[in-house]
């Protein structure tokens, strides 16, 4: 980041009005709908909207295109897919076989395993832009197929091809095995249906390959095709991808696209050069960012490590979501579903800075710029309760019970408007699925009736003495503390005791530390509860 702008996205947008750029000014992401949309492929999403809101803000129309790469072939069964309501499902609930018989077509050619939609491609691109919508963010979707098919990619894809020899001449310095031979089209066969890198002949006055269904080549496999000799028009087949993306830029008038560090390495090189030597043109401004981990792993659709935005927000707000994405982008970083309390602290405590509830020089210039970008609306009045306490609160489903431990901990008062609780209460069943999910230790019900209970008659004379301290106001680390205490005092065992108290809270011999968590509770309901009053 630069010294002068303490949001990355201002720094990206100067880089682009330096250039003088025409409105709409175009802002591109772009992903090939192999499989489950997952969190990764918002790195470009919100990389993207950040920038387009900068440059809103500043004046200029806007366009959010994204590209679904749907022409790409199949080249591998993924081994988990989602149906049309994000229900995560292995290969055994499809019909796999299906999938394994269509490897080497385009995604839009392939059926949508679930029957929901008109091909494969169209089934995962709908996943994802559903999923930019339920975040805020409006993209909109652009189908590489449908810029092949209208005709939009066919000037592009006859200036490649007129220029064979330069461009195998440009992509030998990055890619192995470009002889002589080699051409940059993809021809779809009118058999079999499958892409094919075998063409034979290219005629740009008829506007037409010739081939031989051979197959293509699939990361270390290699596809078989028909064997079918054939005709097609440029319409019918495909740029490989290091010369379709800069076509994209050219026939979409890009003017930013930020990438992942792979196609740092890789296809935006190649990509500059194709843009300005083959189909000279300026490349767009680029951001190249980090990629970030899900617990601890790298995030693969393939191999079935995917969070999905639909699983991230019924754990947290989506303004929790576009905060993630606020943070230094060429900085790694973890998505850790266990502790997804740490996060949702930390956008908590970035909201405090910008309202100047608590101090912290360094954040504060960044929290002041991007903050207004990252909610819906500047409301002072909203409550944030603590995620581990919201988590807390999840154990009873009494809301006037959620409310008024709350009040208790001097989150809502007399003057908090209804909203404000509501929008609250609402955490509180983000973080119960959360404890739920990782079944950590919230993951316990509080009982709204008094369990039915035999205790001796110390360990109820106990419970009664650790009524009268709790009475007193004592906060949970001081109850945790009493409760040895109190059993040494009345000749019980400590065991006994503890779980004599997650008999009466929890129905249960046990649950989390039992006097922090009483602490956490309203103090009248815990007093009552010890009482084994009903």
């Amino acid at each position: 980041m630069s010294d002068h702008n303490a949001f990355w996205a201002d720094d990206v947008a100067d880089e682009i009005e330096a250039r003088d750029p025409d409105d709409p000014v175009v802002v591109k992401g772009g992903v090939s709908p192999s499989g489950v949309p997952h969190l990764g492929h918002f790195n470009e999403i919100m990389r993207g909207y950040f920038v387009a809101a900068v440059l809103r803000e500043r004046g200029h129309e806007v366009r959010q295109v994204f590209t679904s790469d749907d022409r790409d072939a199949l080249r591998g069964v993924p081994r988990r897919l989602a149906d049309a309501d994000w229900n995560l499902v292995g290969l055994g609930e499809v019909d796999a076989g299906a999938l394994g018989r269509n490897l080497g077509k385009p995604y839009t050619d392939i059926p949508d395993p679930f029957g929901e939609s008109d091909s494969y491609g169209a089934h995962f691109t709908d996943l994802l832009a559903r999923s930019a919508e339920a975040v805020g963010v409006p993209v909109e979707m652009v189908s590489n197929t449908a810029l092949y098919e209208s005709g939009e990619f066919e000037a592009v894809t006859r200036e490649v091809l007129a220029k064979a020899d330069r461009a195998r001449e440009v992509l030998a310095a990055y890619q192995d095995g470009v002889d002589e031979d080699y051409v940059p089209f993809m021809p779809q066969c009118s058999e079999c249906g499958r892409l094919t890198q075998d063409v034979r002949g290219v005629d740009l006055d008829a506007g037409e390959v010739s081939y031989v269904c051979s197959g293509l080549d699939a990361g270390g496999d290699h596809i078989e095709g028909c064997g079918h000799e054939g005709t097609g028009t440029l319409r019918e087949g495909k740029l490989p991808w290091r010369f379709e993306w800069p076509a994209q830029w050219k026939v979409l008038d890009v003017d930013f696209e930020p990438f992942g560090k792979d196609h740092a390495e890789g296809s935006w090189p190649s990509g500059q050069e194709i843009a300005r030597k083959i189909l000279e043109t300026e490349p767009p401004v680029p951001m190249t960012y980090e990629w970030f981990t899900l617990d601890g792993e790298p995030l693969s659709s393939s191999a079935g490590n995917v969070v999905t935005v639909e699983e991230v927000l019924a754990l947290l707000e989506p303004e929790v979501l576009r905060y993630f994405f606020v943070r230094n982008p060429k900085r790694a970083k973890d998505f850790d579903t266990e502790r997804i309390d740490l996060l949702v602290d930390e956008f908590d405590r970035f909201e405090r800075v910008y309202f100047d509830e608590e101090t912290d020089e360094d954040l504060k210039p960044l929290a002041d710029r991007a903050y207004p970008l990252v909610v819906d609306e500047v409301r002072p009045e909203r409550v944030r309760l603590p995620y581990t306490f919201a988590a807390v609160l999840g154990m009873t489903d009494d809301r006037d019970l959620r409310v008024r431990m709350a009040r208790n901990q001097g989150f809502f008062d007399d003057d908090t408007p209804e909203w404000a609780i509501e929008e609250a209460l609402d955490r509180v069943e983000r973080a119960r699925t959360w404890a739920e999910r990782m079944d950590n230790a919230y993951n316990y019900r509080l009982q709204a009736d008094l369990p039915e209970t035999d205790f001796d008659a110390d360990v109820v004379a106990a419970l009664a003495d650790l009524a009268d301290f709790v009475a007193e106001g004592h906060d949970g680390e001081a109850i945790q503390g009493q409760m040895y205490e109190t059993a040494r005092e009345h000749g019980v065992e400590v065991g006994d005791f503890f779980a004599a108290g997650y008999r009466l809270f929890f129905d249960d011999t046990e649950g989390p530390r039992l006097g922090e968590f009483l602490g956490e509770l309203d103090e009248s309901f815990v007093v009552k509860r010890l009482r084994r009053e009903a």
